[in-house]
């Protein structure tokens, strides 16, 4: 019988610690007698209302937004795509803050220019804030789907007569339809997770009201709300497993020419999302920090935000490395990889109410940041062993053998060809686990050490004191340290161009 690979028992201990919350979860909902109360329809309708506002919003301005930017030739191109992503940047509570205190009576936009706008609260304040900042999901995956598709496809359509909207609309979008689907589903399990918006919009979702259940120490109530999130999500992710396509052989790509000004106006039509999602948000820090200083705030707010962020990004590569190797050695490897990718889809809130749990029954783990990081590594975990595994499948299996061949024993080839190898996925994905743990809130507010303030809980802190302008700068701390992993991210494209001029007909 062969040998199983040497990961495989590395990876089965970390993937049933990944599952570990859920059975906590169910544990400390067994003392509910019903798992649904004729009470929470309204948390639940509310809920699916604003995934649904989300979903369509996102769906509605990212689709026309990633054919502008794969497709016409704008000036500045990639100016206009960084702005487009830059969204992604802004932790969705940062605009729903500054958009709440900007809109309505007494607001900020009152108060410098004597308008009176409407308030942005309930589900239609939190479904547009949630939509500003979930379009670039779609944005980012039709975009990828449109960059693959080869243009001589359209270019027949229109010597067949086809104008380029009917070119567009019956031979591109039905071949991208399940990148739309797929940012789209990203987009719906970003408004099922996310608890800021909602809480600060004062809509009653899942989110909120186990935060709200919790500091009222009902644990097990929580619990009972957290499985029900947590059977929405998995619909939601199993939907997304059905409709993945097959994927496009990449071509060269359409590149539509038309008069600048053209095009510029096609901007345009989109820039009150920007200046929404992005320039009105930043305005309003800039004008409270110019207003109140750095008044209150402390730089080991910062630190303790990078401290724990740095470390459990460490952590989290280090137990990608087996979970990745195994997904690459078989079947079985791929299975435990899975699971431990499920974490990423529980949302934070869930993670947290299932760890405080888990710390009051080990008095040594409560509110200690040993378990602030755990929460953390068992969420992002995906994000590194994503990366992990990518950049190991594309080595060159050869060079281990070469090694081995010349003497080196597994452990020395692994330390001296493998992981140098592999190197630049370790770090991309500890980077990526470094940046979203600093923009977490709810696990770290649930779980974080008595005293212990990062930049994202001291700017919920302000907010629930009402001293708003001291969100400045924990906000623009958060802002630029977010987008300069986006740039990181959009500087990878590949260019493959064919054009295709507008009034093209043969």
């Amino acid at each position: 019988m062969k040998n199983l690979p040497k990961s495989y028992p590395f990876a089965i201990i970390i993937a049933v610690i990944a599952i570990l919350p859920v059975g906590v979860l169910f544990s400390l909902a067994s003392d509910n007698t019903a798992f649904f109360d004729t009470r929470n329809i309204t948390v639940l309708l509310n809920t699916l209302a604003l995934m649904g506002l989300t979903v369509l919003g996102a769906v509605l301005i990212g689709v026309p937004l990633a054919l502008l930017s794969a497709y016409v030739n704008l000036p500045l191109k990639r100016l206009w795509l960084i702005l487009f992503a830059a969204p992604l940047a802004m932790p969705s509570y940062l605009g729903a803050f500054t958009l709440y205190f900007s809109f309505g009576r007494g607001g900020e936009i009152e108060s410098l220019t004597g308008l009176t706008t409407p308030s942005l609260e309930g589900v239609w304040g939190a479904g547009l804030v949630m939509t500003l900042y979930t379009y670039p999901f779609v944005m980012m995956t039709t975009r990828s789907a449109l960059l693959s598709l080869d243009a001589s496809q359209i270019n027949a359509a229109r010597t067949l007569g086809l104008s380029l909207a009917a070119s567009i609309w019956r031979i591109v979008l039905p071949r991208v339809v399940n990148s739309i689907a797929a940012g789209a589903l990203l987009a719906a399990l970003y408004a099922l997770s996310d608890f800021g918006t909602p809480a600060i919009m004062g809509l009653d979702t899942f989110t909120r009201v186990i935060f709200v259940e919790y500091n009222a120490f009902g644990l097990s109530q929580a619990a009972m709300l957290s499985l029900q999130l947590m059977l929405i999500v998995v619909l939601i992710l199993f939907i997304e497993s059905q409709i993945r396509g097959a994927k496009e052989r990449p071509g060269k790509h359409i590149q539509i020419h038309m008069h600048p000004a053209k095009s510029l106006s096609f901007v345009g039509l989109f820039s009150p999302v920007i200046l929404m999602s992005l320039v009105l948000p930043l305005g309003i820090f800039t004008l409270w920090l110019l207003q109140e200083g750095a008044e209150g705030f402390d730089i080991a707010y910062a630190w303790n935000s990078a401290y724990a962020s740095m470390l459990a990004a460490v952590v989290a590569v280090i137990l990608a490395i087996p979970v990745a190797h195994a997904a690459i050695a078989g079947r079985v490897g791929r299975f435990f990889e899975r699971i431990t990718y499920f974490g990423f889809g529980v949302p934070g809130i869930v993670m947290g109410t299932a760890l405080v749990y888990l710390g009051l029954q080990i008095p040594v783990l409560y509110q200690t940041l040993g378990l602030l990081v755990i929460a953390y590594v068992l969420r992002f975990l995906p994000l590194a062993v994503s990366t992990v595994r990518s950049t190991t499948e594309n080595q060159d299996g050869g060079l281990v053998n070469a090694a081995r061949v010349l003497g080196a024993s597994p452990k020395e080839a692994f330390l001296r060809v493998t992981l140098p190898l592999t190197a630049r996925g370790m770090i991309a994905g500890a980077a990526l686990v470094f940046l979203e743990v600093m923009r977490e809130l709810p696990a770290t507010l649930m779980l974080g050490p008595t005293g212990f303030e990062t930049l994202a809980t001291y700017l919920w802190r302000v907010y629930e004191a009402g001293y708003f302008g001291r969100a400045a700068v924990p906000g623009l701390c958060l802002v630029f340290i977010s987008g300069l992993g986006l740039i990181l991210m959009l500087t990878g494209e590949r260019k493959a161009e064919f054009s295709v001029n507008e009034s093209q007909h043969s």
